[in-house]
């Protein structure tokens, strides 16, 4: 029997995802705390990787058990027991070719970014005193959109079989979070929509943006940018504790 398993997790305590042969990751946490609540061994497939120390509100997950499963009471003794780091929002039953990474259509990043130096934010948004320029951001922002080759963005190294991704959303607009101190119009935030994402991506996009905010790299030279295919010519990654995987759609 398949189970699907709706999560989130602050990524800070951890090395990413994915399980890893020396650091803690939210794949083999998880993985421990199932086996011991359902008896058996617990593979859990997640809808993608995530690197160190980046967020999830909304990740999805699936594992298979030999046995029915109570749904509710597992999700409650799971977040009983799991670190204050790592949240439960669902356990359900799905049919057994149900698969968390395959199946996914789209995925949803945001990037928060905050421009007046706030101790509520700190945690989960990247501080930038420098001035920038949103407009001009969202004009690069913009050229991204569609099917392309976003090989530029990819972590040197990586062995995806394509560097193809649709992008359906790219935009920065302001925000205002729950808890901050910041005057208004300080908080922004970039959301990014693809059926896919390269590994090292939304980071290494967020920082070209942040150049072109910056006044170091023309708007329009994004296209030229894509067509070079070289990681090299693209911006620094920006850190990985202001982003968040904030949706998977099936």
């Amino acid at each position: 029997m398949r189970y699907k398993l709706r999560l989130s997790y602050d990524g800070s305590k951890f090395c990413g995802w994915q399980v890893q042969p020396s650091d803690p990751s939210v794949q083999q946490t998880l993985e421990d705390a199932l086996g011991r609540l359902i008896g058996e061994p617990a593979g859990l497939t997640g809808a993608g990787r995530t690197d160190s120390g980046v967020n999830a509100m909304d990740y999805v997950a699936h594992f298979d058990c030999g046995k029915p499963l109570d749904c509710t009471q597992l999700r409650y003794k799971l977040n009983a027991i799991l670190p204050r780091s790592i949240a439960v929002q669902e356990v359900s039953e799905v049919p057994d070719d149900f698969h968390a990474r395959f199946d996914a259509t789209n995925r949803e990043y945001t990037y928060f970014l905050h421009t007046v130096k706030d101790p509520f934010l700190e945690s989960y948004s990247l501080l930038c005193t420098f001035p920038l320029d949103f407009e001009a951001m969202n004009k690069a922002a913009a050229h991204l959109l569609g099917e392309h080759d976003f090989s530029c963005f990819e972590k040197t190294g990586a062995d995806n079989r394509t560097s193809i991704c649709t992008i359906i959303r790219s935009e920065w607009e302001q925000y205002s979070p729950a808890v901050h101190s910041s005057p208004e119009g300080s908080c922004w935030k970039f959301t990014i929509s693809a059926d896919r994402f390269l590994r090292n991506m939304v980071r290494a996009i967020v920082g070209t943006l942040l150049e072109v905010g910056r006044g170091k790299r023309d708007a329009d030279s994004i296209t030229e940018l894509l067509e070079s295919h070289n990681r090299s010519k693209a911006g620094e990654s920006v850190p990985g504790h202001a982003l968040f995987l904030s949706k998977v759609e099936y």
